[in-house]
C-alpha cells in the first residue's frame, strides 16, 4: 500500500471516529440534566472521548504520511459521515438538503483525490516555522483589531470565524511538520513547535466561541469549516511543494472541486443548524407549566369600571357634577355669615358668575348659599 493510500485510509477511519464521538456525545448532552460536569460521571461520555482521541491520534499519523492538500479537506468528511450514522443509530432524519450538500462534499472530495499525485515527506525548516508563525499571529491580531471596528453581528461573527479557520488550518500545517519529524526518526522542531500548535488551536477555539456570540451557529461553523481545509491546502502547496496532476489543468480542476466541496458543507451545516432550530422550538412550544404555576388561578387586570346605561335614559354623565356638599372654605364668609352650603339648583339672579356673595341669604344671615361652578 502507497503512502498516499494509507493518508487516505487513516483519514477516512478518522473522520468515522469523528462522526461517532459526535453522535455519542449530543446523546449524552440530550439525556444529561444540563449540569456542567454531569457527562463526567457518565461513562458513555468517555466512550466519545475515546473516539474523538482516536480520531485525532488518526489524523496526525494521515498527515505524516499524505499530502496536506488532502488529508485536511478529507477531515470535513466527518459531518457527511455523521448524516448516514445518525440515521443509522439514534434514527435523525435529514432533509434534502442535507443530502444534497453531503452528495456535492463527497464529489468535490472524490475530485481531489484523484487529483492529488504523490508527495514525499516534507517539512518546514526553522526560518520557515518562524515566518508562518508570525504572520498568522499577524493574520490572527488583524482579524480581531477588525472585528472590533464592525458592529453587524453577522459580519464580526464572520470575521472571527476566518481568524478561527485559519488558526486551525496553520495549527495543522505544524502538526504535519512535527508528525513527520517523528515518523522519520529526527525530531528536530522540539517544545517551540508544539507550544505554538497549542496556542493556534487556543486562539482557534477561543475565535470560533466570540463568532458565535449574536449571530447563530450556522455562519460561523460554515466559514471555519471551509477555510480551515483551503488554508492548509494553500500552505501545503506553496510551502511543503504539494502539487496536483495534470499541471495547470489539474490544478484548476481541482479548485472546482475544492469549491464543489465547500458548497456541499454550507449546505450540510445550515441544514443541520436549522434542523436543530426547529426541534428545540418545538420542544419549547411542548414545554408544561410548572406545578406551582399550574394551581394558580390566571390574574386577570381589572377594566375600566361602567355604569349601567337605562334603556330609554340618556346615559349618565361619567363626571357628574355634586349636590348638596358642605366643604370648609378657607376664606372668611362674606356679609359675616357663619356657614356656606352649596346649592343644588341653579341661581335665577343675583351677583354675577365667581362671585362670592350669597345669591341667597337666611335672614339673620347664618347661612350663605352658593351655586358650585357646575351649575353656575
Amino acid at each position: 500500500m502507497s503512502f498516499l493510500a494509507l493518508s487516505v485510509l487513516l483519514s477516512l477511519v478518522s473522520a468515522v471516529a469523528y462522526a461517532a464521538g459526535a453522535i455519542v456525545q449530543e446523546r449524552v448532552a440530550a439525556a444529561g440534566d444540563g449540569r456542567p460536569y454531569t457527562p463526567l460521571r457518565n461513562g458513555v461520555w468517555w466512550v466519545a472521548v475515546a473516539l474523538n482521541g482516536v480520531g485525532a491520534v488518526l489524523h496526525v499519523v494521515a498527515l505524516a504520511y499524505g499530502p496536506l492538500s488532502l488529508v485536511q479537506p478529507l477531515g470535513a468528511l466527518t459531518i457527511v459521515f455523521a448524516l448516514p450514522m445518525a440515521a443509522l443509530f439514534v434514527r435523525r432524519r435529514a432533509g434534502r438538503t442535507a443530502w444534497r450538500g453531503a452528495v456535492m462534499a463527497t464529489v468535490g472530495l472524490a475530485g481531489l483525490l484523484a487529483l492529488t499525485g504523490n508527495a514525499g515527506a516534507h517539512t518546514l525548516a526553522g526560518p520557515e516555522q518562524l515566518m508562518l508563525a508570525a504572520v498568522t499571529a499577524g493574520a490572527v491580531v488583524a482579524v480581531i483589531v477588525l472585528a472590533k471596528g464592525l458592529h453587524r453581528p453577522m459580519l464580526r461573527s464572520v470575521v472571527l470565524a476566518t481568524g478561527a479557520g485559519i488558526a486551525f488550518g496553520i495549527a495543522s500545517v505544524f502538526t504535519k511538520t512535527v508528525a513527520v519529524e517523528w515518523t522519520s526518526g529526527a525530531v528536530t522542531s522540539g517544545l517551540p513547535t508544539l507550544l505554538v500548535i497549542a496556542g493556534l488551536a487556543a486562539a482557534g477555539l477561543l475565535l470560533s466561541q466570540a463568532a458565535y456570540r449574536g449571530a447563530g451557529l450556522a455562519a460561523p461553523l460554515a466559514t471555519v469549516t471551509v477555510v480551515n481545509p483551503v488554508v492548509a491546502a494553500a500552505v501545503g502547496l506553496t510551502l511543503f511543494g504539494e502539487q496536483f496532476r495534470y499541471g495547470m489543468t489539474g490544478t484548476l480542476l481541482a479548485l472546482g472541486c475544492g469549491a464543489l466541496a465547500a458548497a456541499g458543507l454550507v449546505l450540510l451545516t445550515t441544514e443541520r443548524v436549522g434542523a436543530e432550530r426547529r426541534t428545540a422550538e418545538r420542544t419549547g412550544a411542548d414545554v408544561k407549566p410548572d406545578a406551582e404555576d399550574a394551581g394558580r388561578a390566571p390574574v386577570t387586570m381589572p377594566g375600566p369600571m361602567r355604569r349601567p346605561a337605562v334603556s330609554g335614559t340618556k346615559a349618565p354623565d361619567p363626571f357628574p357634577a355634586p349636590t348638596a356638599l358642605s366643604l370648609p372654605l378657607t376664606a372668611p364668609p362674606a356679609h359675616g355669615a357663619r356657614r356656606v352650603e352649596f346649592s343644588g339648583e341653579r341661581p335665577t339672579g343675583g351677583p354675577a358668575r365667581g362671585d362670592l356673595a350669597a345669591p341667597g341669604t337666611d335672614p339673620d344671615g347664618a347661612v350663605q348659599t352658593l351655586a358650585p361652578p357646575a351649575l353656575r
